[in-house]
């Protein structure tokens, strides 16, 4: 017991030391987000520019903790869900993150850990949503993306969606999880790649979409089955729709990748990347319009909502 709190105290010291976060004093505070107990009233937007943002940051995955003791950290701070408003302004963007999961737990501890104090400190209204795929079929990484975003507009106005790979945390808290005139591709510099970008047209990892744009592209493809070859068509559904992407600069854009293997049931498919000279005529017939799933369950956890659902995948 005395060594659980013994880490528990670590944790609470390294939180303080690379994040600066203040918990919020209480419960009550958290219902009055929006009028300031002390004045009562109304609050002004937030700044464009986030005014204690600490730039480069130090990340390292730390085995020992816990999903408890993360939660613990910031069950004072987040509302029944994963969501967060800030206490002193109104929000410039409500924000959905959408993270594509399966089997992934000790990843998603490392990832709250670090994302809920920089979201906070981006002074984002947000969401945490975990869309979970049931069963052991083939993975589906972009229908997934899909379900979380329709699941995300059941709950609240959100304008802005940002869709995360579990294995990645930004190092550098400049790097905006918020929506632009343009998508946004924000993994622009991953250590795997030598803090590069791989290829001028990539967009993996993780990137965010308004609405709008969302909607002008009809979503995700919902057919690359596997690994391999979505991100490549969601680039050039953007592309055809007359956008452009935007991107942060290399140095603000990194990020740090949580090594592990390749999951069971997401190996490459030979027949993804054939897809892609398809993209123009298929955009308009695969995606948000034709989606279809099931919701197996609904948790809400302080740290997220984890969503389980069946996407129809075929047996691996």
């Amino acid at each position: 017991m005395a060594n659980g709190r013994n880490n528990t105290w670590l944790i609470k010291q390294r939180f303080q030391e690379f994040w600066g976060i203040v918990p919020e004093a209480s419960n009550d505070d958290k219902e009055k987000m929006q009028i300031p107990a002390n004045t009562k009233k109304p609050l002004g937007p937030c700044p464009e520019t986030p005014p204690h943002l600490v730039g480069p940051l130090k990340v390292e995955f730390i085995v020992s903790q816990t999903l408890d003791e993360v939660r613990q950290l910031y069950s004072s701070s987040l509302q029944k869900g994963g969501r967060y408003k800030p206490p002193d302004c109104i929000a410039q963007q409500k924000v959905a993150v959408i993270i594509p999961f399966r089997n992934r737990h000790e990843h998603l501890k490392h990832w709250v850990y670090y994302l809920h104090p920089i979201l906070m400190r981006q002074q984002l209204d947000y969401g945490v949503y975990v869309i979970n795929q049931d069963g052991e079929g083939i993975f589906n990484r972009a229908k997934l993306m899909n379900a979380g975003y329709t699941e995300a507009l059941k709950e609240y106005d959100y304008q802005c969606f940002v869709f995360s790979d579990i294995d990645l945390i930004p190092i550098d808290d400049r790097n905006l999880y918020r929506c632009f005139d343009n998508p946004r591709h924000l993994a622009v510099a991953m250590d795997k790649f030598n803090f590069q970008l791989p290829y001028t047209s990539y967009f993996g990892g993780v990137s965010s979409l308004s609405k709008d744009q969302y909607l002008k592209i009809n979503g995700f493809p919902n057919t690359y089955w596997g690994w391999g070859g979505e991100d490549d068509d969601i680039y050039r559904r953007i592309a055809y729709s007359g956008m452009s992407i935007s991107r942060p600069d290399l140095a603000t854009g990194k990020y740090k990748m949580i090594k592990h293997h390749r999951d069971l049931h997401n190996e490459p498919n030979p027949k993804n990347p054939g897809k892609l000279g398809q993209t123009r005529s298929t955009m308009h017939k695969d995606g948000i319009n034709t989606l279809k799933y099931t919701v197996k369950e609904i948790v809400k956890d302080v740290l997220y909502t984890f969503i389980t659902v069946d996407i129809e995948a075929p047996p691996s």
